[in-house]
């Protein structure tokens, strides 16, 4: 039976409360070790990683680690510092991401770069990265090694992948959904598959897993690609119509050029290359994009993408952990509600 989500439930909006609960004793022990490991004698590098890591990020992705291992009945503690090496990875990803966007707001504060300057956050993303591979061995599994390091690749792929699509407003969906996967579902997926595996739990669960996460971080991109023009900063954390100002082709973009007039593809083509760039423009793009439905349907395939996540938990039997991450994924799905 396939799953439905409903946004706003019967009684009260979906929430990440049960899932940030259950891993709360866990998070603590993930926390100490991201505190620990920040450190370094070069006190720019916890000063310019300590503003992004106690930014108030929801710290999905290691939280999806502890769930994961909570689902499978984990008794153990190697989930803690692999965990921390997820987190590491995406905030390395965030740092350089902000350096290549230019981005000025993250997290609702001001982006690290502009306080620090794009070398040092580069440099410390670096550091960051370092840091999260040296987790990765003192655990010494080589699968743990494999699944973790070719989420790293997959994911800077997906951003050089983005950056040639930038500004091209011909992109496909197929080719936009290709782009997501990998720079953002990748590491979803493998936070996710890594419990599995330290649990010794097999293939089947490993797979599972694996496609909970990865569904999930495909609805969640898709979402805040809905809200990057239905929303404000206090609820993204960034500048609203951000994406739009950075030529970025995303999903309601694509659909809407795909079904505009002649005159509306040479805006969007227009808006996309640089050239429309002001509130009013921002303002009109977002009409085109609710005026043609590529709002609510780049919503409609968030819902999709969120059902074949909680689908894939179909095997494993009912549980705490197992209802608190299927109301993690409708909570991501109800943000832009």
């Amino acid at each position: 039976m396939t799953a439905t989500i409903h946004p706003l439930g019967d009684k009260r909006p979906p929430s990440l409360d049960p899932i940030i609960a259950l891993t709360a004793e866990d998070m603590n022990a993930v926390n100490a070790v991201i505190l620990d490991r920040m450190q370094s004698k070069v006190a720019m590098i916890p000063e310019l990683a300590g503003h992004l890591i106690a930014g108030g990020g929801k710290r999905m992705r290691p939280m999806l680690t502890l769930a994961s291992a909570a689902l499978l009945d984990y008794p153990g503690t190697r989930h803690h510092k692999l965990a921390a090496a997820v987190e590491f990875i995406h905030t390395a990803t965030l740092l350089h991401d902000d350096v290549v966007d230019g981005s000025e707001m993250r997290r609702g504060k001001r982006a690290a770069n502009l306080i620090w300057g794009n070398p040092a956050s580069v440099l410390v993303g670096d550091f960051l990265f370092s840091r999260s591979f040296e987790l990765m061995v003192e655990d010494g599994s080589l699968k743990v090694l494999k699944i973790l390091s070719h989420a790293s690749a997959v994911i800077a792929e997906g951003e050089v992948d983005q950056l040639t699509a930038q500004r091209r407003v011909e992109t496909t969906e197929d080719h936009y959904l290709k782009i997501i996967d990998a720079k953002t579902a990748a590491l979803f997926a493998a936070a996710c598959r890594i419990s599995p595996v330290v649990a010794e739990a097999g293939d089947e669960a490993e797979e599972s897993l694996d496609a909970y996460g990865r569904n999930l971080g495909i609805a969640f991109q898709l979402v805040d690609d809905a809200i990057d023009y239905a929303s404000d900063e206090a609820t993204m954390g960034k500048g609203r119509g951000d994406d739009f100002r950075d030529g970025k082709v995303t999903l309601p973009v694509i659909l809407a050029h795909a079904r505009g007039s002649e005159e509306d593809r040479a805006f969007w083509k227009a808006a996309m290359q640089g050239d429309r760039t002001s509130d009013d423009d921002l303002a009109h793009a977002t009409r085109l994009i609710r005026s043609t439905g590529a709002l609510a349907d780049t919503m409609e395939r968030a819902r999709l993408y969120g059902r074949r996540a909680i689908d894939a938990l179909a095997a494993f039997p009912a549980s705490r952990a197992k209802s608190a991450m299927i109301e993690a994924v409708e909570f991501a799905v109800a943000r832009a509600y």
